[in-house]
This record gives C-alpha cells, sequence and structure tokens, in this order.
C-alpha cells in the first residue's frame, strides 16, 4: 500500500497545516493505538515523549485522546529526547512509544514518529495499515474500555542510568573539560548530568528552551557559538545535539567541526584495536573518505538509501552493530535501537580516553574529501524522470572526475527540490562540477 502521510522518519510538517492538525493528529493517536496494540495481551500501553516546542503540548493532548479513545493506556514522558523513547519503550514493556519532534527543524514544524515495543521505528507495513485506519471513522471504545493516562516522574532519571551503563563499570569523564550545547531541546536536561555524573566539567549552552528558541543558531545545525566557546573557555572539544537528540556534532580544542562520518570512524577504529569491528553502514551521502579509512583497516563498509531507518536495516541485515550518517545520525545497535547523540558522545569520548589522544589527532586518520551539495527547487515533488541532458552532465563529470571522486543527484524526500552532490579530491574543482550540474538541473527541471 502506498504511504500519503508517513515519510521517511514519521509525519512531519508546518504546525496547522494539514497533516500537522489537532484533528488529524488525534485521529493518529487512535489509529496508532489500534494498530499498535491489536496482538497485545494484557494491558495495552503506550509511551509519549517530546521535544521542547510549544506545540509539542496541543500535539501530546491530542494524541493522548486519540489512544484513549482507541483504549490504549498512555504513560507521558515529557521532554525527552528520541532516543531516551525508544529506550524507554522497551524498559516498560510497552507496545509502542511515540515521540512528538520535528529534529532539528525550527519551531514552526512539528512532526509524529512512532517506535514499535522492539524499539525499533515501524516497517512500511506497519505505517501503512495505520494509513488505511484514518480512512475509517473514529469509533470511541465503550466508557468500560477506555484507556488512562498517568505521568512518568522519573523517565529522565532512567535514562540517565541507561546511558552511563553503555560505558565500562567506572570509566571516568574525570579531568575531560566540556562543552555542550542542547539546542534548546530535548537534551537541555539529561545530557549535562550524564557528563557531569561521569566526572567531566561541563559548560552548557543552548540549554533555556521557550518552546520557540529550539535549534536557533545553535546545536548541531548551528556549530559556531559551540565552537567559540570551546575556544574561549579551553575546552578539551564542544558535543551539539539537534532538537531531539538523536543526532551529535563535535567541535574539537580549535573549534574544528567533527562530523558524523567522521565520529563513526573514531568508534570504528576504537572498536577495531579493542575486539573488533564487523562492519560499518552509511548512506549515499557518506563522506568518501569514510569509506577509504575503513578500507585501510580492513572494515567492511556499505551505504544506504539517505535515512537512518534504511542504516538500521542494512546493519541489522548485516549483523553489524556501527553505522550512521554525516548529519550526525550514529548508531550504536548494540546499545540502543536508533541514533542515539549522548551514548554515540560517550563512545567518541571512551575512544579518547583510551587512546590518550585529542580529538583532533584521532580525526586525523580518516582524511575528508571536499564536497559540495547544492538544492536545486523543482517544479514539482517526485522523482527525477530520465532527461538526456542531466543524464549527459552527470556522465562528463563522472568522466572529468576519473574515479577520483563521486557524483550524487538525489531528489529530497520531504520538499520540492534536488540535491546535486559533488564529491572530489580537489575543492574547486568540486565546487565548479557542481556548479555545472546545478545549472544543467535548474534548466532541465527547475521551477
Amino acid at each position: 500500500m502506498a504511504r500519503n502521510y508517513f515519510g521517511t522518519d514519521g509525519i512531519r510538517g508546518r504546525v496547522g497545516q494539514h497533516p500537522i492538525t489537532v484533528d488529524f493528529v488525534l485521529k493518529l493517536g487512535w489509529a496508532a493505538g489500534k494498530v499498535l496494540t491489536r496482538h497485545a495481551n494484557g494491558k495495552k500501553r503506550v509511551l509519549i515523549g517530546k521535544d521542547t516546542r510549544v506545540s509539542g503540548y496541543m500535539f501530546e493532548s491530542a494524541l493522548e485522546a486519540g489512544l484513549i479513545a482507541a483504549g490504549v493506556n498512555v504513560f507521558m514522558l515529557g521532554p525527552m529526547p528520541t532516543p531516551a523513547i525508544a529506550y524507554l519503550t522497551r524498559a516498560f514493556r510497552a507496545n509502542a512509544g511515540i515521540v512528538i519532534s520535528a529534529s532539528h527543524n525550527a519551531y514552526q514544524d512539528n512532526g509524529i514518529k512512532f517506535f514499535g515495543g522492539d524499539g525499533f521505528k515501524l516497517s512500511d507495513e506497519i505505517e501503512a495499515e495505520i494509513e488505511a485506519l484514518l480512512d475509517q471513522p473514529l469509533v470511541t471504545n465503550d466508557s468500560s474500555q477506555l484507556g488512562k493516562a498517568q505521568r512518568v516522574s522519573d523517565a529522565g532519571g532512567r535514562y540517565i542510568e541507561f546511558c552511563k551503563g553503555t560505558l565500562p563499570a567506572g570509566f571516568s569523564l574525570s579531568g575531560f573539560k566540556l562543552v555542550v550545547d542542547c539546542a534548546n531541546g530535548a537534551t537541555y536536561d539529561v545530557a549535562p548530568k550524564v557528563f557531569r555524573e561521569l566526572g567531566a566539567e561541563v559548560q552548557v549552552i543552548g540549554n533555556s528552551p521557550d518552546g520557540v528558541n529550539i535549534n536557533r543558531d545553535c546545536g548541531s545545525t548551528h556549530l559556531q557559538p559551540l565552537a567559540t566557546a570551546v575556544v574561549d573557555s579551553g575546552a578539551q572539544l564542544g558535543i551539539a545535539f539537534d532538537g531531539d537528540g538523536d543526532r551529535v556534532m563535535f567541535v574539537d580544542a580549535d573549534g574544528s567541526t567533527v562530523d558524523g562520518d567522521q565520529l563513526i570512524y573514531i568508534i570504528a577504529q576504537h572498536r577495531h584495536h579493542h575486539g573488533g569491528c564487523s562492519g560499518v553502514a552509511g548512506t549515499l551521502m557518506s563522506n568518501l573518505g569514510l569509506e577509504l579509512a575503513l578500507q585501510k583497516l580492513n572494515i567492511p563498509f556499505l551505504r544506504t538509501k539517505v535515512g537512518d531507518r534504511y542504516v538500521v536495516e542494512a546493519m541489522r541485515e548485516k549483523g553489524w552493530t556501527l553505522g550512521g550518517e554525516s548529519s550526525g545520525h550514529v548508531l550504536c545497535a548494540e546499545l540502543n535501537t536508533t541514533g542515539d547523540g549522548i551514548v554515540a558522545a560517550l563512545q567518541v569520548l571512551r575512544a579518547i580516553a583510551d587512546s590518550g589522544q585529542p580529538l583532533a589527532q584521532l580525526k586525523a586518520g580518516m582524511a575528508m574529501l571536499p564536497q559540495t551539495m547544492i538544492n536545486v527547487p523543482l517544479a514539482k515533488k517526485g522523482p527525477i524522470a530520465a532527461n538526456a541532458e542531466i543524464d549527459a552532465a552527470v556522465a562528463a563529470a563522472q568522466q572529468q572526475l576519473q574515479g577520483r571522486g563521486r557524483v550524487l543527484l538525489r531528489p529530497s524526500g520531504t520538499e520540492p527540490l534536488v540535491r546535486v552532490m559533488v564529491e572530489g579530491e580537489n575543492r574547486d574543482e568540486v565546487a565548479a562540477l557542481a556548479a555545472s550540474l546545478a545549472a544543467v538541473v535548474k534548466q532541465q527541471l527547475g521551477s
């Protein structure tokens, strides 16, 4: 069945515009409650968490009402990172977990994403079942069969202990001086506590959410404030999360960016030297430098479609425990079922502590190839149809690179645009090729 609402990471859009409206989310809660608990033996139980957007209050109430109408007991977690909901869904033996968040987007957007009882994101088939039920009338259970709701007061503490438990017993961050940017989002309370309780000296920025400042000039998509704070404070490094805490980026002591591909390399290298790394899953957008660096360590590397759900699928199929995206989604499958910014950050800090080397030195083993990406608006959203002019331009660019780089044209999954990416050894050549390709795409398909 075709999916009309679910994208690669749940349902997302502008607040107040269909489908991110109160009436739709209420019915979505009902439909999801019916589908996700249909095989429940005993209690029907679903967790709801959210980030710090002001609209989260509204959609939290709508989901709660829909789930209760479907006979589901609801556990309200309040503001919590997305990976915390994945973990707590398993810990509570719940049928599902629901996150109200638009991740790294601005506060005007919001979204709904789901985890099954196993802590993994839903399959396409389950999402299609939920969508099919959205076309049916909402029928409220008999009053004797309605669900109930309760707040979970210790959700934050449970997740903090989980994060610390992903490290070896006795591991300490004593002697580390860190700056942590919480993006005024879901990690604002738990992340600083994790690092401090492990012994680090922590300066925190982006930890004063007001409902509208989430991701605004802070967090993993705006690293300059973090870089400035690290340099000014003399910290060893800085850690930045996105609004819902499933992405993480670092800056080193000089304020230089360390992105998701480099973090994956650092973790893979550490595991290679301490027991082995069976393989790494990345995406079509992963830097070629990561692939080449892993080759030197004899670590297999596999590219998937863009989106952490596809990385997870590949990791599960291969039996690998490490993967992720350059955007900062880093998946450590033996520790959590989804990208977890705090857990990934701890794995990097462990690599630094065990090696005795600073972050800048650890990342030096991977040479980042210059990469230029240009977004070209399309006349309408959809796949790129076969186009002789575009095909010829891509072939010419690939011939010019002569195996020293890559060319990728990828339609956005959420917007009417195509991403033109060129990667290679020479920065100027890469930028010129990307601009030339983007011009051809705009001429042929542009709005």
